[in-house]
């Protein structure tokens, strides 16, 4: 290393540069030798996967803005024109539509990886905000692009969303009127949404620099939940995980095409083909796929009141606003439920189980969002009489009990067996264990 921790360049060109300006000292330092423990699994893939489609997503979302009409009487013929004349304009459209479905995938699973290796624990607890805050900031940013098309589907869930925010007392009148810019979902909604929508990805950028610069101060997890303690514990970030990354994302990508060529609508709603008329409400309003758990637990409240009278404290227009909106909220406090000294779900029997069931119960509401409140579950065609509405609830009940009960309860009571002494010895007993992981210690009563 050369003077105030500048690294020597054999290139002379980089080397002048960074003499005066440390760019890449600062990347060999960050990204290059900077030590990452040994045993990651693919898991820890989905964060570089989930970088490479927000790129993607501003890269082909500035493009189509160039050709994009934010007036309701030309924004569904200026999404026609992009696919039709355009050059190439229907696949920077298809990577973009479904490049959002995608984002929500490496999301999603960038996140169940933090809460099944416990990421979020102690040192790393403004990381995990900073991560929900970026994940609640692509949810608006996606809700506004959904609404952009101007189809069916894109005018009535905004309508639909929109008008939910009239049930908070007092403000919720003015917060709708503000969205709307008037009295109805119309012009200035759009422009306003379009705005919003091409804005926010920036900002979701400077909130994964920040994101990313927690990481480097704290260091990153890894599947055994232990922080490294030598030298032996960790390896070089390139070329061991840019090469891993680039694996993955290659994987990743070939996934991605087959949607962007051979299934691109398979995603999206059919009614969003239709332009949008006010006048004519489509049978089912559903929004995107990504949404369809919180969407079913807005939909899942029922009225709160006192029993056994006609009382009502709460409305269910309410109570699915807050039930909606706390969903996200949770994971915000996390760090703070979770009290157990242990991180991962690897040495936890009772929390890994219950991981298990919260995946299910999340599919669950996926699924309930999906279909009509009314309608029945059906298995192999047949009607089960058994209500979506209730299998709503019954998921979104499991949704908070897991992290307001179930979470602190195991904190405390759940058996705590022996950790590895370091991650070096781990990797080296499950080499010698023909690669599967050592079972670990008796546990602790």
């Amino acid at each position: 290393m050369g003077q105030k921790g500048r690294a020597e360049f054999k290139n002379p060109v980089i080397a002048w540069v960074d003499e005066r300006l440390p760019l890449f000292s600062m990347m060999k330092n960050e990204y290059g030798v900077f030590p990452t423990p040994k045993n990651f699994n693919y898991f820890w893939n989905f964060g570089a996967i989930a970088m490479v489609m927000l790129i993607t997503m501003i890269a082909t979302g500035l493009v189509l803005a160039m050709n994009y009409a934010a007036n309701t009487g030309l924004a569904f013929e200026s999404v026609e024109r992009i696919m039709r004349d355009v050059n190439y304009g229907w696949l920077l459209r298809y990577v973009h539509a479904n490049g959002a479905s995608m984002f929500f995938v490496a999301v999603y699973i960038h996140i169940f990886r933090g809460l099944y290796y416990g990421s979020y624990k102690r040192p790393r607890e403004l990381l995990w905000i900073l991560g929900v805050l970026i994940f609640l900031l692509m949810m608006a940013t996606a809700f506004m692009g959904y609404v952009l098309p101007w189809g069916q589907m894109s005018f009535w869930g905004a309508t639909v969303i929109t008008n939910l925010f009239s049930a908070i007392p007092l403000v919720g009148e003015h917060i709708v009127t503000w969205l709307w810019g008037g009295f109805s979902v119309d012009n200035p909604t759009l422009n306003r949404f379009f705005v919003f929508h091409f804005l926010l990805p920036f900002v979701i950028v400077g909130v994964v620099f920040m994101h990313i610069w927690a990481l480097h101060v704290t260091g990153s997890s890894n599947p055994l939940g232990i922080e490294m303690k030598t030298e032996k514990d960790s390896v070089p970030f390139h070329p061991y995980y840019t090469m891993k990354d680039g694996f993955g994302i290659l994987v990743f990508l070939i996934f991605y095409c087959l949607f962007v060529f051979f299934a691109p609508n398979t995603l999206g709603h059919p009614d969003n083909y239709i332009p949008a008329n006010p006048m004519q409400t489509p049978p089912h309003i559903v929004p995107e796929w990504y949404f369809l758990p919180f969407y079913a637990i807005l939909r899942a409240a029922p009225d709160i009141g006192i029993p056994f009278t006609k009382i009502i404290l709460i409305s269910s227009k309410l109570a699915g606003v807050i039930g909606m909106f706390g969903s996200i909220a949770i994971l915000f406090i996390l760090p703070w439920l979770d009290r157990s000294p242990i991180r991962s779900s690897i040495f936890r029997p009772w929390y890994s189980k219950a991981m298990i069931v919260f995946v299910i119960a999340f599919i669950l509401l996926g699924c309930a969002g999906y279909n009509p409140a009314d309608a029945n579950l059906t298995l192999f065609g047949r009607d089960t009489h058994i209500p979506w509405l209730w299998i709503a609830r019954v998921a979104a009940l499991y949704y908070f009990a897991h992290f307001l009960v179930l979470v602190p309860l195991f904190a405390k009571f759940e058996p705590r067996p022996e950790l590895p002494p370091s991650i070096h010895e781990a990797v080296l007993a499950k080499k010698n264990n023909g690669g599967k992981p050592v079972a670990p210690a008796p546990m602790e009563r």
